[in-house]
Order: C-alpha cells, then sequence, then structure tokens
C-alpha cells in the first residue's frame, strides 16, 4: 500500500487532541502525554495568532465539532434506545470513558491502529477503565479482509441491536475517493443493524467563506505537522447529502456547530462556522 494510501499517518494528532480536551475539562489527566503537551506549547504562538489577526480559533473547530458529536451521541441513547457505540480512529479520545461512566447499560468498542490501540488499552487498563462493556480493538479502515478489517471488528457486535458508529479527526485526512471507499464499506457494514447512525465531521471546500484563505494556510499546517496532505471535501451541504446518500446511507442531516455554540455550552461564534458534523443513517 502507497504512503498516500495509508492510514499509518494519522496518529500524532491524537497526542495533541487529547492534550486539549483535557484542558478544557473534557479527560482526566491519564489521557495526556508529553508528546501532546510539547505540542500544544509549541503552536500556541501560531494559535494566538491566528486568534488574533484572522479570527480563527483552532481549539474551538476542535470543541465544537467534539461536543456536537457528544449531543447527537447523548441523544441516540436517551431518546433512540442505543447501547452499543463504535468509536473507529479513537486516538486519545475521552468520549468512551466519559460515556460508559454516563449511561452504565451503554457497550462501548474503540478501535484504532495497532500500536494507537495498544496504548489506548493500557491507558485504560491502568486506571481500571476497561471491562466488558468497554473494550479496545485494532482497525485499519483501508483493510478489505482480515483481523483488522471493519467486518471483523463489527462481527464483535449485537446485530440486533441499533448501533451508532464515530470517526473524529481522521475523513480529511484522505482524499475523498478514498474515504468515499470506506464510507461504502462502512455502510454494507451497518445494513445488518435494525437502526444505525454514523457520526463524523469534515472540513468542506467553503471557497465563499471570507476566511477561506486562512483556512487553506490552516489545513496546510495540519497537514504538515501531521504528515499527511489534509484535503478538503465538497464545497456545501447539498454536495455532502448527496455524497453519503451515494455511499449508501438513506437519511443524511449536516450541523452547523457554530449555530448552536450556547448549546454546547461554548461561547458565541462570530461567523460561519468551518466544520461541520454529519448524522448519517442507515
Amino acid at each position: 500500500m502507497s504512503e498516500r494510501a495509508s492510514s499509518a499517518h494519522i496518529s500524532p494528532s491524537a497526542h495533541y487532541t487529547g492534550y486539549v480536551w483535557y484542558l478544557h475539562r473534557l479527560a482526566e489527566p491519564a489521557f495526556v502525554t508529553g508528546f501532546g503537551r510539547f505540542v500544544h506549547g509549541l503552536l500556541a504562538p501560531i494559535s494566538w495568532g491566528a486568534r488574533v489577526a484572522f479570527d480563527l480559533d483552532i481549539e474551538q473547530f476542535l470543541l465544537q465539532r467534539h461536543l456536537q458529536i457528544d449531543a447527537q451521541l447523548s441523544a441516540a441513547i436517551e431518546h433512540g434506545g442505543v447501547c452499543q457505540v463504535v468509536e473507529i480512529a479513537c486516538g486519545l479520545s475521552p468520549r468512551g470513558r466519559r460515556f460508559t461512566a454516563r449511561y452504565p447499560q451503554l457497550r462501548y468498542l474503540e478501535a484504532d491502529l495497532p500500536l494507537m490501540a495498544a496504548r489506548k488499552r493500557l491507558l485504560l487498563q491502568a486506571q481500571g477503565w476497561l471491562g466488558t462493556r468497554h473494550r479496545v480493538r485494532a482497525v485499519d479502515i483501508l483493510a478489505a479482509d482480515g483481523s483488522q478489517s471493519l467486518a471483523s471488528l463489527f462481527a464483535e457486535l449485537d446485530r440486533s441491536q441499533p448501533v451508532v458508529v464515530i470517526t473524529e479527526g481522521l475523513v480529511n485526512y484522505f482524499e475523498l475517493p478514498l474515504i468515499e471507499s470506506f464510507w461504502a464499506r462502512l455502510a454494507e457494514q451497518l445494513r445488518q443493524f435494525p437502526r444505525a447512525t454514523y457520526l463524523t465531521e469534515l472540513y468542506p471546500d467553503l471557497r465563499e467563506h471570507p476566511r477561506y484563505r486562512q483556512l487553506r494556510w490552516g489545513v496546510g499546517l495540519v497537514g504538515r505537522l501531521t504528515r499527511g496532505s489534509y484535503p478538503l471535501h465538497y464545497r456545501n451541504e447539498a454536495a455532502i447529502v448527496e455524497g453519503f446518500s451515494r455511499c449508501g446511507f438513506t437519511s443524511v442531516e449536516v450541523f452547523d456547530p457554530s449555530r448552536a455554540t450556547l448549546a454546547l455550552g461554548l461561547p458565541p461564534s462570530k461567523s460561519e462556522g468551518l466544520v461541520r458534523v454529519i448524522e448519517a443513517r442507515i
């Protein structure tokens, strides 16, 4: 597999976001790594400059997407009867820990590339947080078959119960044809459940946005830091709906978290957001 089509370059950014979740009281100290603390400090002057000069707050984008996904997941559990969740590319996300503590009936399966999955498993084990309801598995979203494939991952679930699948901080590391192939294979797996919901975020190619040039600069920086290209996908919300529908999802809703900042417990946004959260259903 070529480096362009490899998923192995994603994990470094998990350390940075893990520290951001901790700073904003979404994660316990166990989720902090020295590398995450170092990178956050290294980027602090750049983040400050982007806020002052361009009104772009990187951490606010991260918090908006994270909390909007949390809100949709809570609704699925409380109103949709969901009792099993799969978080792919879990990295150092604290969501599994927070939601299993909040909802005792929930079964939560975290998955990532082998090295990241092993690190997450050790972290959770050391705190006594792993068990029959909370597990970690290795997965490679590009594997067509074998022990790290989607089929192997979903074989561990109860096919008679609804499911929610989450990917956060994953989609924009891949060119659109490659990530759409993953979505199509994911939709195929989700058809085996009575109800299934997929939650993810993406940064669309909003060329009409007043901060578009600064956004392109910012994602270029992210790409260099994470050794990926970080392409932007789709021109507008209609294109997002069309793309997910083409991949096999039967219902698609697009959320702009910047329009719901107060409900998410965040400061009001001064302009249209740059990140979208997608809720796609089967």
